[in-house]
C-alpha cells in the first residue's frame, strides 16, 4: 500500500502545527497528539490563528477554513496510534524524549505503519533501534515555515528498507513537496549548512561589523534569501539553534560548529525569537516581525 489513510503528528509545537495544517489542506485525515489536553487545545488554537491570518488576506475562504480544521483531531491519548498508517514525530530535539515516543508508537501502531521523525540532527538508526520495525523507520525533516518551503529531507537509517523510501517519496509527491534523499549524518544537509551561516552572522554582530537589520538585509538583497540569518534564527527558535549547534559540535568536534557566546546569552536571557516575541528582532502574537530593531 502506498497511500496513507490516517496520519498521526506526534507533537503539537510549531513544526507539528505546520505539518498538520499542510496535510489537512492536501486532504489527509490527521490527528495531533500532545502530552496534555491543554497543550492539544493550544495546538488547535495556533492552527486556527494561522488559518484566520490566511482568511484575512483572502488566501482561503471561511468554508475552506472549516474543512481544514474538520480534518484535524487533537488529543493527548496514545490509543489513536492504533489506526495510524504513518506517524510523523515532532517533539523536542532530545534523543531520550524521541526514543520514548518511538517506543510508544511501536507498541500501539499496526506493524505495517511507518514511523518517521522530523529531527534535524539526531540519529534515525538510534531511534529505530528501540522499535521492532527498524526497516520502517525514516527521517522526514520538514523545513520551517512548512507552508512556504517545499523541501523535505528524506533520511535513511541503517536499516531503512527501499519500500519505505518508495512509499514516502510517493506520499511527498502527493503533497507537491520536493524530496532530497540523505544518508544519515549529523545535521543532514540543511541544518549542517544553515547553522554555520547563522553562527557567522552572530560573530559578525558581536564584532560590531553591522547592525542586525543590515546583516539580514545583506543576505536578503544580496543573495535572495527569504529571511536573513538572524531573523531565520529567531524563527527556528534560538534555543533550538543552540541545541543543534551543540550537538553538531559534539558529533564532529569541529570548531566551526562551536556556538557563538552571544547565542548562549540570548537563550539564557529567555529571548528565544518568535516563540517569546523577542530575539534579535521583535514579533507580534502572529509571528509577524515588528519593524523596529531590538538593538
Amino acid at each position: 500500500m502506498s497511500d496513507f489513510q490516517h496520519i498521526v503528528v506526534y507533537g503539537g509545537g510549531t513544526m507539528g502545527q505546520g505539518i498538520a495544517e499542510l496535510l489537512s489542506k492536501k486532504g489527509f485525515e490527521v490527528t495531533v497528539i500532545e502530552k496534555t489536553r491543554a497543550l492539544a487545545n493550544q495546538a488547535r488554537h495556533h492552527i486556527e490563528l494561522s488559518l484566520n491570518k490566511q482568511l484575512s488576506k483572502w488566501g482561503i475562504t471561511q468554508a475552506e477554513k472549516k474543512i481544514i480544521l474538520s480534518r484535524i483531531d487533537f488529543t493527548n491519548e496514545d490509543t489513536v496510534l492504533e489506526r495510524a498508517d504513518l506517524v510523523i514525530e515532532t517533539v523536542t530535539e532530545d534523543l531520550q524524549e524521541k526514543k520514548k515516543v518511538f517506543d510508544r508508537c511501536d507498541r500501539f501502531c499496526p506493524m505495517d505503519a511507518i514511523l518517521s521523525s522530523n529531527t534535524s540532527t539526531l540519529s534515525l538508526t538510534e531511534l529505530a533501534a528501540v522499535t521492532r520495525r527498524p526497516q520502517r523507520v525514516i527521517g522526514l525533516h520538514f523545513l520551517h515555515p512548512i507552508t512556504r518551503l517545499d523541501l523535505v529531507e528524506v533520511v535513511r537509517g541503517l536499516k531503512t528498507e527501499e519500500e519505505t523510501v518508495r512509499r514516502i517519496r510517493q506520499f511527498l509527491e502527493k503533497l507537491h513537496l520536493t524530496a532530497i534523499e540523505v544518508h544519515e549524518s549529523p545535521g543532514f544537509v540543511t541544518t549542517r549548512l544553515i547553522v554555520i551561516l547563522i553562527n557567522e552572522a552572530l560573530y559578525t554582530l558581536m564584532e560590531g561589523v553591522a547592525t542586525p537589520e543590515d546583516i539580514d538585509t545583506a543576505m536578503i538583497r544580496g543573495y535572495q534569501f527569504p529571511y536573513g540569518p538572524l531573523e531565520m534564527a529567531d524563527r527556528f527558535g534560538l534555543d533550538s539553534v543552540l541545541a543543534s549547534m551543540e550537538r553538531l559540535f559534539r558529533e564532529y568536534g569541529d570548531p566551526k560548529f562551536r556556538p557563538a557566546p552571544l547565542l548562549k546569552k540570548m537563550v539564557w536571557a529567555g529571548q528565544l525569537g518568535v516563540k517569546t516575541g523577542e530575539g534579535f528582532f521583535r514579533y507580534d502574537e502572529d509571528g509577524d516581525r515588528l519593524r523596529e530593531d531590538v538593538r
